[in-house]
């Protein structure tokens, strides 16, 4: 009897020690938890070299180089350079308006020339009617409007256009050329998108002589009218009358070049100059959505739905009927687990004999426990029984 008694125990502890390396190998019970939204992930650091502009940066003829290069920061865990001609140029809508001199002392090869600097910028931008309109102000002695900013929605028929302009020759009325731009293509019915603040409107001038006008207060007034006005001088041009021209700060847009024959050589830094940089992509504070503003190289933050920005204007928190939302969805899930945990404890006494059922919770893990715990019950409840079927034939024998 001992003996019999001794082995019943070997049995049981053998048993105990089986369901405690399966409680452990499942990860054990773990009730239904409710966690919150997936965590953001953490943003990286951008950082950007910025390029060191001198005043009236000048090109001389056959060099490579005719910028300086933006100089490359070491990079560090945290911090790796952006590329801003490349990786985060957005073509930002605009309307552009060039203004060119092709008086007497423009010949003929150096005007084409031009032709090919302005063909050279338009592929550089997307042009559409909800991108970048361009528009043509030829200009001498007198000045004609070559075509408006809403004439080309295309860049093929666009440039086609700009193969087409022919010189004018005779004087060099710039400030006739300025006023005419600003009164007769920067207006609503030459196309130009007034009322959008976040499309800039520029104008390019590129001249090879002293004006033979005014263009001091003609350009004033076309600044003050919100046209930024670049000035691009060749050769024999006046420097003095670029900088009346010009907006401020004078160093980024004032530009000269010795000929027409290195003019294009110019086109990779205006479209850098009037490039819009993607700012969310150079590093945000915002907790769920940045959204870009295209007219300042600016960004501001949203958040999903059924959240609202929090007076910082960079994080969320849930919304009042969304945090309602969840409360009840949290209580009908405890409602539905506590029913299937009553079901559960009145089956409780006859459990070798029924069929396990999936709980509320589905947690994979928690079920496999559960079946092998059915199955080790099982196996005791069978050795249980011939131990207990033994000692009574023990005790008849005695």
């Amino acid at each position: 009897m001992p003996s019999l008694i001794g082995g019943l125990v070997c049995c049981i502890s053998f048993l105990a020690l089986e369901v405690q390396a399966t409680y452990r190998l499942h990860g054990g019970y773990h009730p239904r938890q409710h966690q919150a939204d997936s965590p953001i992930v953490s943003r990286q650091t951008f950082q950007r070299g910025f390029q060191q502009q001198q005043p009236f940066q000048s090109v001389q003829q056959g060099q490579q180089q005719p910028f300086q290069s933006v100089e490359q920061p070491a990079q560090s865990q945290n911090q790796r350079t952006i590329d801003l001609g490349e990786t985060h140029c957005k073509s930002r809508p605009l309307d552009l308006v060039f203004i060119i001199d092709s008086s007497r002392s423009v010949r003929p090869q150096e005007f084409e020339k031009v032709k090919i600097f302005l063909a050279d910028m338009v592929d550089t931008l997307e042009i559409g009617a909800d991108a970048t309109r361009v528009a043509v102000v030829n200009y001498a002695s007198t000045v004609k409007i070559e075509f408006l900013l809403k004439t080309h929605f295309d860049k093929p028929g666009l440039k086609a256009a700009l193969a087409r302009i022919e010189s004018l020759a005779a004087g060099t009325m710039t400030g006739l050329a300025i006023k005419t731009a600003m009164e007769e293509t920067f207006t609503e019915g030459s196309g130009a998108r007034l009322t959008n603040k976040n499309i800039a409107k520029v104008a390019i001038i590129v001249t090879d002589g002293r004006p033979q006008d005014t263009v001091e207060e003609v350009a004033a007034a076309a600044r003050a009218a919100g046209i930024e006005i670049y000035a691009v001088g060749v050769d024999r041009a006046d420097m003095k009358s670029l900088r009346l021209m010009a907006s401020l700060p004078l160093d980024e847009h004032v530009f000269y070049v010795e000929t027409y024959g290195v003019i294009e050589k110019l086109t990779s830094k205006f479209r850098e100059t009037l490039c819009g940089v993607d700012a969310c992509a150079l590093g945000h504070d915002c907790d769920h959505i940045c959204v870009n503003n295209n007219n300042n190289n600016s960004y501001a933050c949203k958040c999903r739905e059924g959240y609202t920005l929090n007076a910082d204007k960079k994080t969320c928190s849930r919304s009042l009927q969304n945090q309602n939302q969840n409360q009840n969805q949290n209580q009908n899930q405890n409602q539905n687990q506590n029913q299937n945990g009553s079901g559960s404890n009145e089956d409780a006494n006859e459990m070798s004999g029924n069929e396990l059922s999936e709980d509320a919770c589905m947690c994979e893990a928690q079920i496999a426990f559960q079946m092998k715990m059915q199955s080790t019950i099982k196996q005791l409840t069978n050795k249980l029984d011939d131990l207990s079927r033994k000692v009574t034939q023990f005790g008849v024998r005695r």
